[in-house]
């Protein structure tokens, strides 16, 4: 079971400054079902509930400090998103994917992440191409280190702002569904190949600055495969 401390610490950006030091989600004055989903799938993208884990209602109620009302709403949310699965009579528990689910996911992003970019070079505009150029030199930095957590945000972010280049909102939340199911997969690649991650990041940028439309589409895809396939390595070696 996780041992992570409480969860409010997760969203200490949104409590008050005078807040005390990690308290309960049920001690904050903030919506606990939304406070709870994003801590959970924040602890879920991370790799700090592992796949197939349990998520036990009463546990999570008590050590979150709520009721079993939020708790619920929150992992029937996850469940929508394809980050936790709920069963009839066994309750609800962290999403498993096969070899071949996998797979599949990863096709699905490489595609759609090759349109992404490619509309992202089109439609770029000054102001969008800063915004990753920075994200982009964080990203360079932090692969440096061995902060999963500060990867993982940058990672997000680098897409999000790609995403926003592109001005198409329907791709965008199609995509921000997806890359929660494959960041599941992808765990691991932040820190083991973060490096490579953030070179291939750069290459995607210069090819949407540029305005190669083509060019950015193919690299973002095969990103997508590299990542992938290593993670699946990983995976099958564990």
């Amino acid at each position: 079971m996780n041992n992570d401390p409480p969860v409010a610490a997760d969203a200490a950006s949104h409590a008050a400054a005078a807040a005390p030091v990690n308290p309960k989600v049920g001690q904050q004055h903030l919506p606990l079902f939304a406070l709870i989903r994003d801590t959970l799938r924040q602890r879920i993208l991370s790799g700090s509930l592992a796949n197939g884990e349990r998520l036990v209602e009463t546990r999570l109620s008590e050590e979150m400090g709520a009721s079993r009302i939020p708790v619920r709403e929150a992992l029937r949310a996850l469940a929508a998103e394809g980050l936790v699965t709920i069963e009839p009579r066994r309750g609800a528990c962290v999403a498993f994917y096969s070899d071949e689910v996998a797979r599949d996911l990863v096709e699905v992003r490489a595609t759609l992440e090759g349109l992404n970019a490619k509309l992202a070079a089109q439609r770029r505009t000054e102001k969008s191409m800063a915004d990753l150029k920075q994200v982009l030199e964080e990203g360079i930095k932090a692969a440096q280190g061995n902060d999963a957590n500060l990867l993982s945000e940058l990672n997000t972010r680098f897409h999000e702002l790609l995403a926003t280049a592109a001005c198409n909102d329907v791709l965008t939340d199609v995509m921000r569904s997806l890359r929660g199911r494959t960041a599941m997969l992808f765990t691991s690649s932040h820190t083991a190949r973060a490096r490579q991650n953030w070179e291939e990041h750069a290459q995607v940028l210069q090819a949407v600055i540029s305005g190669n439309a083509e060019l950015a589409s193919l690299l973002a895809a095969q990103h997508v495969h590299n990542v992938g396939r290593d993670s699946l390595k990983r995976s099958a070696a564990a």
